[in-house]
């Protein structure tokens, strides 16, 4: 949902920040390096119990990842090298955080509780392949209730009120699973709709090709394998040709037999 509404805006405010970060001289790849170490920080102090320092530390690791990409723009570095690394960047942050997390539950809660964030982690991770599925074979997967931005504040909330927690997990797994779901119809709808078939490229005939037709155009009457009888300017010179000579040796004929007619 954040994507969808916000991205564009976000990115217009953040791109004077960026442009100034690039002037000290740091890179998108350090940010992007810089949320990750942060974001191990962070899943160690959750896991120790301290959740409101595990909330600073998640918002700390969250602008790097907010600014890296304002930065790789404003300093012309923008490549598939740097989005490969800021994507597998998220994955891990959101792992270990989410790990943290359920290291705490299980030593504070025990039971079966510690599953809930790992839960929300496998379906957050499905959500991320969705899109980079479709993205590979040309759809779009954006959007949903609950997408990585809108994670991260539901969890803030939780990790700030350590007694809502577990119902902000909660709330984030359904959340979730309903984002997995309207992506995966959003696509099944995009693959499911028909598609232009693309315009045939016209052969390039060789010159011999071109001249083969050339010839059959200009000698329209020309026997071609499978077509028998057909008349060529040849047969129909010898056609009259022939004609010619029989109408003569007729003629002759007469002039021949008239003496023999008197004779009798």
């Amino acid at each position: 949902m954040f994507d969808g509404r916000f991205r564009t805006a976000l990115d217009k405010g953040v791109r004077p920040i960026g442009d100034g970060i690039r002037r000290t001289g740091i890179s998108a790849d350090h940010l992007t390096a810089l949320g990750l170490v942060t974001a191990a920080g962070c899943a160690v102090t959750i896991a120790s119990g301290h959740l409101v320092w595990g909330l600073v530390l998640l918002v700390a690791s969250a602008l790097p990842d907010l600014f890296d990409g304002a930065v790789a723009k404003a300093s012309g570095t923008a490549s598939s090298r740097g989005a490969f690394f800021d994507s597998v960047a998220d994955r891990v942050s959101d792992s270990l955080v989410l790990g943290g997390v359920a290291w705490y539950l299980a030593g504070a809660k025990g039971g079966r509780i510690a599953v809930l964030p790992l839960a929300v982690l496998g379906v957050s991770t499905l959500i991320s392949y969705e899109r980079a599925k479709a993205e590979s074979l040309g759809y779009a997967a954006k959007g949903g209730l609950m997408e990585r931005a809108e994670r991260i504040v539901a969890l803030s909330f939780g990790l700030l009120v350590g007694a809502i927690l577990v119902p902000v997990l909660w709330l984030m797994l359904v959340l979730t699973s309903i984002t997995a779901v309207q992506r995966f119809v959003k696509v099944w709808r995009q693959a499911s709709a028909p598609r232009p078939v693309p315009a045939q490229t016209p052969v390039r005939l060789s010159a011999a090709s071109r001249w083969r037709e050339w010839r059959s155009a200009a000698r329209p009457g020309e026997s071609r394998p499978g077509r028998r009888g057909a008349a060529t300017p040849s047969s129909r010179w010898q056609a009259r040709r022939a004609e010619r000579l029989g109408t003569g040796r007729v003629r002759l004929g007469a002039r021949s037999d008239s003496p023999r007619r008197s004779h009798q």
